[in-house]
């Protein structure tokens, strides 16, 4: 049996109870989104030996003592066709944790990632804005959240969990929506308002769509060919811009097996990606400027105010994951607006490879992040084992099919900002996956496709 889901940014499998082991996916855990760890499972998932309760708690007692401060944890039942696994559910923490040696740690894909001095200092800069969400609104009432929006919420998380709720207003405390006397907080009316746009004026979408590649109107002249501007809680946002991003896109159709199949400029899984980021994850105390879709003949754009949080960078969005607005993001998870946690990049670009396009641009400086989708179609469609790879091995092979081969100082000059020894050991993983086939050696090593 293999354990169904596989590791990554949320999820980590320990084969044995060993204290240090489980301690570094505590810390790495609570410094980034949260998430399981199992305990008798192997790095593919298989089974390795049964974990008593007594050795997991044991382990556990240990792991706290490296930890510092400890992480808060609780465990969890897995069930699986074979018998019940021991977990260990661990929660976003707004502390800063370490290990005892001093390292700080995050997930970065399927291993345990230590922290740069700025990157602990970007990091522990990110914890406390995370506070914002739970701020109580001046003024804001709570009849000033709208009840059948809850009531939607409500429906989406139970089919989602499985697990009935009893009480609304304890729920809306727990998840940050209102403090202890119902007074509703950013995240609340964020999610639920009737009109949050009176609370904050900057948490609306401006749309526009621009007959030519610049933003111009018609002739070169000042205007565009369609504006629009969405207001409403961040649900009704994704459900709106996605709509008329729809409408805006050509949409043809292709007969498959006799059936017919819709096609659309961009794969919809990216455009819906890419909205979903900007309203989950854009900085909501940055006022005076909106998420801005703009449209092109060329390419697609969405602008949202805010920075990368965190430690995350422009290099390692595929492998890592953290979010600014947690109680935002865990929101529209429970609602089903976002699919898995953490998987969104990495498909987006799989996506828009496997439909043709060149992948994603991703552009972010210390106040605005953008997401650029291109109609370039340069090269055939990418298979499916594009999923195992990063961001950097896919633009390796496109580089490899439009150039016919790659050296070392080319891949160093397409990722300028990666150490050499990460570029080189991307280029042997792509060698041991049959990708790519090795010519030469030392200074003339080139890799062509395999």
């Amino acid at each position: 049996m293999t354990f169904r889901e596989k590791q990554g940014t949320r999820l980590a499998f320990l084969p044995d109870a060993n204290a240090e082991s489980l301690a570094e996916c505590l810390v790495a855990l609570a410094n980034g989104d949260g998430g399981l760890i199992v305990f008798g499972l192997d790095d593919e998932g298989q089974p390795t030996q049964v974990i008593w309760e007594e050795e997991a708690e044991g382990g556990l007692r240990e792991a706290a003592t490296l930890c510092r401060p400890p992480v808060p944890s609780r465990w969890q039942s897995i069930a699986t066709h074979d018998g019940a696994l021991i977990g260990i559910n661990v929660a976003r923490s707004l502390d800063l944790h370490s290990l005892y040696d001093g390292r700080v740690l995050v997930r970065s894909g399927t291993r345990n990632r230590p922290l740069s001095g700025i990157e602990i200092r970007d990091l522990a800069n990110s914890k406390r804005t995370a506070e914002f969400e739970t701020e109580v609104v001046p003024g804001a009432r709570l009849d000033d959240l709208d009840q059948e929006i809850i009531k939607e919420y409500l429906e989406g998380r139970e089919a989602r969990s499985g697990a009935k709720i009893t009480s609304t207003s304890d729920l809306l405390f727990e998840i940050g929506a209102t403090d202890r006397q119902g007074n509703p907080t950013t995240a609340g009316i964020l999610l639920f308002g009737k009109n949050p746009q009176m609370f904050f004026p900057q948490s609306g979408i401006v749309f526009v769509r621009f007959p030519g590649t610049e933003p111009r109107g018609e002739n070169g002249g000042i205007g565009y060919g369609r504006r629009d501007e969405l207001t409403g809680p961040l649900a009704r946002l994704v459900a709106r811009s996605w709509n008329i991003v729809f409408e805006e896109m050509r949409v043809g159709a292709t007969v498959n097996k006799l059936e017919r199949q819709e096609l659309t400029e961009y794969p919809r899984f990216a455009v819906r990606e890419a909205l979903v980021n900007a309203v989950a994850h854009r900085d909501y105390r940055i006022k005076g400027r909106r998420i801005e879709i703009r449209m092109y003949t060329d390419r697609l754009e969405v602008i949202s105010p805010g920075g990368l949080p965190g430690y995350m960078t422009l290099d390692n969005l595929v492998e890592e994951h953290f979010s600014r607005n947690p109680r935002l993001v865990n929101g529209l998870y429970q609602w089903g607006y976002i699919e898995e946690l953490g998987l969104g990049i990495d498909q987006m670009i799989e996506e828009m490879v496997e439909a043709g396009h060149t992948p994603p641009t991703f552009n972010a400086t210390p106040h605005l992040f953008t997401v650029i989708l291109s109609k370039k179609k340069e090269r055939p469609a990418s298979p499916k084992w594009t999923r195992n790879m990063n961001e950097r091995q896919v633009r390796a092979l496109a580089y490899v099919r439009d150039n016919g081969s790659i050296t070392n100082s080319e891949y160093r000059r397409l990722c300028p900002h990666v150490s050499a020894e990460t570029l080189r050991l991307d280029l042997v993983d792509l060698v041991e996956k049959g990708l790519l086939l090795k010519i030469g050696s030392k200074r003339g090593t080139n890799y062509i496709l395999k």
